[in-house]
């Protein structure tokens, strides 16, 4: 049992600053908050009279000006206000202020901030400096995270304090992290592949989603629809959410074939990208190559009405992200890449191929920028994977001045 040694009312007896036997001669703050129905109480921290009754009397201030401001008073925890905070975007979604895919990464960032704080921390237990040496903390626990990563982390983290605070569920507006010094080298640009890897791509798919290799009808039919995410994801350069996003009515598959440069027939096909599946926010109509590609899915669909999915195994539901790791996998073990996870290969290299493509076949990147839907400068410094080949290209290139200007040929 704990008994009280010393006891003193302030602020004419509304809190009460107290030692008890437990405490030693450490000073507690005592207030009745009827506004909630509790007691508040807290370690002063002091041993000193005077200095305890100061501490007291801004402690009780405080609480006086957060009741009026609306802000609780007994604090959530952490888990409850990232929970709060991830239904809130989830609205956001709905509305198509955010993508799907957004939330997914804002999930992922906050799941950190939970594992290291833990989902039970009250809020009252922090400050605006308690996430001070986040970049560091993360890097303790994961020595290959980067800064650009860490970076984007505190951005959400603040987002997440921003709205709390105008909730009255956190008594600050942000935290202050330690400020990150980020140059481009720091910057991690995922890797693309070379020619060969794609090529040796394509022909491991062929015998991947042969008859002969898949007993199982079901197995095969979603192997096919991951071939063809494949050759689509390299031709039209979208982006991951943005081609898994698309539904039947997004495109128009059925166009005249027509021939190229070289004399090829091509099968075109249009897209619309609908705001709410882009990154940018901002609907934009594609032409590119795979027709014949969206017309294989079509065949091999169970649903082609106007808003069943596409790449879905039922045109309801999305693939599983577990199918999406597993068949990458699958792909990246067969082609012989091992060390795919160190190259940062992804399902996003894909689109990363394609403009590299692109470029490679002369198509001008203000062009290139509307089809991806990206800015000039994000395909310079993120996408564009410049080879010893293309820069060889480059050197070699001879040009001759007329009066119309300068020309040139190879």
């Amino acid at each position: 049992m704990s008994f009280v040694a010393d006891k003193l009312m302030i602020l004419d007896g509304r809190a009460t600053i107290l030692k008890t036997s437990q405490s030693g001669d450490v000073w507690q703050f005592r207030m009745y908050v009827a506004e909630e129905g509790k007691h508040y109480r807290k370690s002063l921290k002091t041993r000193d009279k005077l200095t305890a009754i100061q501490r007291g009397t801004d402690e009780a201030l405080k609480i006086y000006s957060d009741i009026r401001s609306g802000r609780k008073i007994f604090s959530s925890t952490i888990g409850e206000l990232i929970d709060f905070y991830v239904e809130h975007r989830s609205r956001d979604v709905g509305v198509g202020d955010i993508t799907a895919g957004r939330l997914t990464t804002i999930k992922s960032q906050l799941a950190h901030l939970a594992k290291i704080l833990g989902r039970e921390k009250r809020v009252t237990e922090l400050d605006r400096d308690s996430l001070y040496d986040w970049y560091v903390t993360r890097k303790e626990r994961n020595p290959t995270v980067q800064k650009v990563t860490v970076r984007n982390e505190q951005a959400t983290i603040n987002h997440l304090c921003e709205h709390a605070y105008q909730k009255g569920l956190i008594h600050f507006p942000k935290f202050n992290f330690r400020v990150l010094r980020i140059r481009q080298a720091d910057i991690g640009k995922r890797d693309a592949f070379t020619l060969e890897e794609y090529d040796a791509l394509c022909g491991f798919m062929r015998q991947w989603v042969a008859k002969k290799n898949n007993e199982d009808d079901q197995k095969r039919n979603q192997r096919l629809m991951i071939r063809d995410y494949v050759l689509l994801s390299s031709n039209t350069m979208l982006r991951v959410g943005e081609l898994r996003q698309l539904r039947w009515n997004d495109v128009n598959y059925k166009l005249k074939p027509t021939k190229s440069q070289n004399g090829e027939m091509i099968s075109l096909v249009e897209i619309r990208v609908r705001a709410e599946t882009s990154k940018v926010r901002a609907q934009r109509e594609v032409i590119s190559r795979g027709g014949n590609y969206f017309e294989r899915l079509a065949a091999n669909s169970l649903s082609t009405d106007g808003d069943s999915l596409i790449f879905s195994y039922n045109g309801n539901v999305p693939i599983p992200d577990r199918d999406w790791a597993k068949y990458w996998d699958e792909l990246m073990t067969g082609i012989g890449i091992d060390d795919w996870q160190t190259r940062k290969l992804t399902w996003y290299s894909l689109r990363h191929f394609g403009i590299t493509l692109r470029i490679r076949a002369g198509v001008d990147i203000v062009s290139l920028s509307k089809i991806a839907g990206t800015s000039v400068h994000h395909i310079e410094n993120t996408y564009l994977k410049y080879s010893r080949d293309m820069s060889i290209s480059a050197a070699l290139k001879n040009f001759t001045v007329s009066k119309e200007g300068i020309s040139t040929f190879d």
